[in-house]
């Protein structure tokens, strides 16, 4: 009798606390299914943006971010298919395909081959799109989601990019990759050749753009970068606003927009503290906006998430509530697990910790692109 209880004892101890499996392939996460699906989904990346980042704008805005709105919080693995850190192109592409690849890529898998992303996926099946970002629009993680090159800086090619899909909505930086170019094509003309309403900072400041919402939009805010926050630029807020509300007007299946703070990476690579945190707080204003629209949408899946953390930010010793005492590891990118947030129909699927190609997959799986089709196909007589 002793020792039958021995024995079931050491059963019980093992099964209670299972070999660990050191095999990452092997894990297969509990498949959560979805209670409703969204009819349009809005992806927030705020390039360069880890915990650090988020905690610091946090704590210069009061103690409060928009991000404490979301019930739903993850963590992705960020690495590329050639590097333990990534860059923004390979991550963004990542998100946009659910594929590895390379750091420079541009929408193509390891050996240069394109893969059709989310956007153009969208696009298909008769949804409208959108891409808003304060850097240029032909930089890496915009470009991602629309283009196919085999390095980033390709920005030209990139642009000419922008004329083989259907875009609805595009804000951002580069016009001089559309209309100064080495092959002198006019691409903004061309765009409107299309039916698009095209237009510039050097025109009109967007908030007193007379917007039509039947016609496709674009406008390019600055010949090449856009200046940081502090220097003035101030089209992100109103751009982010207008978006969602221009897509919901462009299409009864649904839309996806994709919704950049490129510039918290751009503090980061340059070990500046304020630069990070002023831009950190602009990013969750831009959420609180589409927060707003989600939440009286009630139709619309919200995902905030990083393409990697920059610069090795850390608050150290002697930071306040009022100020915060900066560190820094790195000039460039690091390798931490980065936190993904969601919010509405679908959100329930984003928690855990996953590879940054199951971004992709999260979406495509909570569009639910087959019922879509389905629904979309003529009824027989």
């Amino acid at each position: 009798m002793k020792n039958t209880f021995l024995l079931l004892l050491i059963i019980g101890l093992f099964a209670c606390n299972p070999k660990p499996n050191n095999n990452p392939d092997s894990y297969v996460l509990p498949e959560i299914k979805i209670k409703k699906h969204p009819k349009n989904i809005i992806l927030m990346i705020g390039d360069g943006m880890g915990i650090t980042q988020i905690t610091a704008g946090m704590y210069m805005n009061g103690n409060k971010l928009n991000l404490e709105q979301f019930p739903m919080v993850g963590l992705h693995k960020s690495y590329s298919s050639d590097k333990l850190i990534t860059d923004s192109a390979a991550g963004a592409t990542a998100f946009a395909s659910g594929i590895k690849t390379y750091n420079g890529a541009i929408g193509v898998n390891p050996d240069t081959i394109p893969v059709k992303t989310i956007l153009e996926e969208a696009e298909e099946y008769g949804l409208a799109t959108g891409l808003v970002s304060t850097s240029s629009i032909v930089h890496a993680t915009p470009a991602s989601f629309i283009a196919h090159q085999k390095l980033r800086k390709m920005y030209e090619e990139i642009a000419t990019d922008f004329l083989n899909t259907e875009i609805d909505y595009f804000v951002g930086g580069g016009k001089a990759y559309f209309d100064i170019r080495d092959d002198g094509r006019v691409l903004s003309d061309e765009l409107k050749a299309k039916g698009y309403y095209m237009s510039d900072y050097f025109q009109k400041d967007f908030n007193e753009l007379d917007i039509n919402f039947d016609q496709n939009f674009g406008y390019l805010t600055a010949n090449k970068e856009p200046l940081k926050l502090t220097q003035g630029r101030d089209y992100f807020i109103a751009a982010t606003q207008m978006a969602p509300t221009f897509l919901n007007n462009h299409s009864d299946n649904g839309f996806f927009l994709m919704i950049e703070g490129s510039q918290i990476d751009w503090g980061g690579h340059a070990n500046d503290s304020e630069y990070i945190i002023t831009e950190m707080i602009e990013f969750d204003k831009a959420i609180g906006k589409i927060l707003d629209f989600a939440q009286e949408d009630g139709e619309t899946l919200v995902i905030v998430t990083a393409d990697h953390e920059t610069g090795g930010y850390a608050i150290n010793m002697g930071s306040t509530m009022d100020s915060i005492v900066a560190g820094f590891t790195t000039d460039y990118h690091t390798a931490c697990l980065i936190p993904v947030f969601a919010f509405g129909p679908g959100a329930e699927i984003f928690g855990g910790i996953y590879e940054n190609t199951e971004i992709y997959n999260k979406m495509r799986k909570a569009f639910n692109f087959k019922k879509i089709n389905e629904e979309s196909k003529p009824k027989s007589d």
